[in-house]
């Protein structure tokens, strides 16, 4: 049986990815801080472990840890969680791999559309170039540390997601409460660009790139038509049947949740250009459609 190791199981996207890997056949070990809470919130045919010593030597890792960037203000210590979450399990993830007899085929290690930083509607694609920002910073970093993983003849894929669309869990859920009030509505002047993906294209990218053995490098996990804050409330408030005229000016915003602001009104204009050269099929390339599914 094939074998697998991932990191962030117990998260939004590592729930939903667990149960389509089952499915296909892996055996999978999650690394865990809580492996007793792992155990209640993960499938039984899925072994939770502490520490890397206790990892059976996998063919392929998935690293989707980190801290939440959005939870909690950007003080000075929850912006060195944040690196420390992310860098130094990476950092042990390399370290297991180059003291392994038998080296994994695969590392898919997270990242996030946040590496462009702040670009209006420029067109980024997995060429552009970070930016010179906290979150460009920690990502570019961070996908530094997992590509160190080549260095001992493993393939690694780095998947800078966007804003992932769930229908109970994630950025979603947050956004519905204040539509079903009649409170829902822009982000400061709503033209920054949202790169969103639904959670099943989410999951089919990474399945794509576990399985496809020509894919490396950067990929964007963001759906072919990214679209403003200000087009996606109205589309989330018409297949809600809410208004959405509510607006939060960026001021305002800035002064309830810090610098983290800056990720709600400063988006990346982001496409999937590698992940469409792969020959990746979206099931969702249009927001209309993806919110409709999730909401019913």
């Amino acid at each position: 049986m094939k074998k697998l190791l991932m990191t962030g199981g117990t998260g939004f996207v590592g729930r939903h990815l667990i149960p389509v890997l089952l499915d296909d056949g892996w055996q999978i070990e999650v690394l865990t801080r809580d492996a007793d809470r792992a155990r209640r919130v993960l499938p039984a045919d899925v072994t939770p472990i502490e520490t890397l010593d206790s990892a059976t030597p996998p063919q392929a890792i998935v690293n989707l840890a980190g801290e939440n960037l959005g939870d909690g203000r950007w003080t000075a210590a929850r912006k060195q969680e944040m690196r420390d979450s992310r860098l130094s399990i990476t950092r042990r993830l390399v370290a297991f791999i180059a003291g392994s007899s038998v080296k994994p085929a695969v590392l898919v290690s997270g990242s996030a559309v946040g590496y462009y930083g702040a670009r209006g509607d420029e067109i980024l694609d997995e060429s552009s170039a970070a930016n010179d920002e906290f979150q460009s910073k920690l990502c570019a970093d961070w996908e530094a540390e997992a590509l160190t993983a080549q260095d001992h003849g493993v393939r690694v894929c780095l998947v800078r997601t966007g804003v992932v669309l769930g229908a109970n869990d994630g950025a979603l859920a947050q956004m519905v409460t204040p539509f079903k009030f009649g409170l829902g509505g822009r982000f400061g002047s709503g033209d920054q660009y949202m790169p969103w993906i639904h959670i099943d294209d989410e999951v089919g990218a990474i399945r794509f790139l576990l399985s496809n053995e020509s894919a490396s490098g950067p990929f964007n996990l963001t759906a072919p038509a990214p679209v403003t804050n200000r087009v996606f409330t109205k589309t989330l408030g018409r297949v809600l049947n809410r208004p959405a005229i509510a607006w939060i000016p960026g001021p305002a915003l800035k002064l309830a949740v810090g610098e983290m602001a800056r990720l709600l009104l400063t988006g990346q204009r982001a496409v999937p250009k590698a992940l469409d050269g792969a020959g990746y099929s979206f099931r969702y390339t249009q927001l209309e459609p993806a919110l409709a599914d999730l909401l019913g």
